[in-house]
């Protein structure tokens, strides 16, 4: 997530080559005002999506200035946007907010960031603490990740956030969105950052498209490099502006078109709002070796010795004892009715990501 706008630009970045000419093509537009306008850019001799008619360059600075404009008044007021927040803060805020609603993750990152307050915090603690303290976040090998690369940052770069995308590229657990956005929003770099809000925005406001591809292609990512303002400032704002567009108003099932600041640019809506090309498939739940692996996950949270295999098969008074302190996920877990070849796909699993292991005979978090 990007940072508030009074942190923006406070780092400047490293030596750059000098960049390519860019060159922005025009749209007319269908209606809107005069100064409507809709965007195309290529780099140098490329072609835009929508048409190779030349423009001025200034077109694309008031596609900046009506964005940036916007989101200085609409800015969320987030912890992990805060001046004061550490680079540390904001790496973690990404790698929590990856597939996950930022309600769900604030009082986890308030939790972790109390208790870890340092990348050497959280290094210095076996990797299970982190998976325990993840919680409901969903997908918990992040929480592995947030360990390793908090590890690798206490062991190669004496326990400060790196600042470039490279350094940060290089941590474990750590992807291109996730380097890029620390870069920026933590450094104050000009770096290309694309997120899923980012890119349904440019899809409905420069390709007339409902939604973007299911996944990111190359063209998209030359897309956003070709919008980047060139300054550092400029661009970290841009990043978060447009972030921000995508989070509040142009959603994806419900757009609020007319809270839109480039309404009279979009080409999507100029097109008759098309319908997207393919229906997004929506993640199941019930039923899914997804949901048994969390409920397994719930119970080794709570545990305070290793769970024996058989009281994940079988119900404690079949056993003839009673688990202790364990009895209400263990219970959860039972009345999802999983058949045995799903619980032990589960486990497996479970103990191939590294987020269990065994010891002395039964189950338990990674130490």
């Amino acid at each position: 997530m990007p940072a508030h706008p009074s942190r923006l630009g406070n780092a400047s970045g490293s030596a750059r080559p000098p960049r390519r000419r860019r060159s922005i093509a025009l749209v007319t537009p269908v209606f809107g005002p005069p100064e409507s306008i809709h965007y195309s850019v290529g780099i140098e001799t490329q072609t835009s999506p929508i048409t190779d008619a030349p423009a001025d360059y200034a077109d694309l600075e008031l596609l900046h200035r009506r964005i940036n404009d916007w989101f200085a008044g609409i800015a969320r007021d987030l912890p992990w946007r805060e001046p004061d927040c550490s680079p540390w803060g904001v790496l973690v805020s990404e790698i929590m907010l990856q597939q996950t609603p930022v309600v769900r993750v604030l009082p986890v990152w308030y939790e972790w960031l109390k208790r870890w307050p340092t990348p050497a915090g959280l290094a210095g603690e076996p990797a299970g603490e982190a998976v325990r303290s993840w919680g409901r976040l969903g997908y918990p090998r992040r929480a592995l990740r947030l360990h390793a690369a908090a590890t690798a940052i206490v062991q190669e770069h004496g326990g400060r956030v790196p600042g470039t995308y490279a350094e940060l590229l290089a941590l474990p657990g750590v992807g291109s969105y996730t380097a890029a956005a620390v870069a920026a929003f933590a450094y104050g770099r000009r770096e290309t950052v694309v997120d899923t809000n980012i890119r349904r925005v440019h899809a409905r406001l420069i390709s007339g498209t409902a939604l973007p591809a299911p996944a990111l292609t190359a063209a998209e990512m030359r897309l956003a490099a070709a919008l980047l303002p060139d300054d550092d400032e400029t661009s970290v704002r841009w990043n978060a502006a447009v972030m921000e567009l995508g989070a509040l108003v142009c959603t994806a099932r419900a757009p609020k078109c007319a809270d839109c600041p480039v309404r009279d640019s979009c080409a999507w809506l100029a097109a008759g709002e098309p319908p997207p090309s393919y229906v997004p498939k929506g993640q199941a739940w019930h039923g899914t070796d997804r949901q048994v692996r969390g409920a397994v996950l719930a119970v080794l949270r709570l545990a305070d010795a290793p769970v024996p295999p058989d009281m994940f098969h079988r119900e404690p008074a079949d056993l003839g004892y009673a688990p202790v302190g364990i009895g209400m996920p263990l219970a959860a877990l039972h009345r999802l009715n999983s058949a045995p070849e799903q619980l032990d796909r589960a486990l497996a699993g479970l103990l191939a990501d590294g987020l269990a292991e065994m010891h002395d005979g039964g189950f338990r978090l990674p130490a």
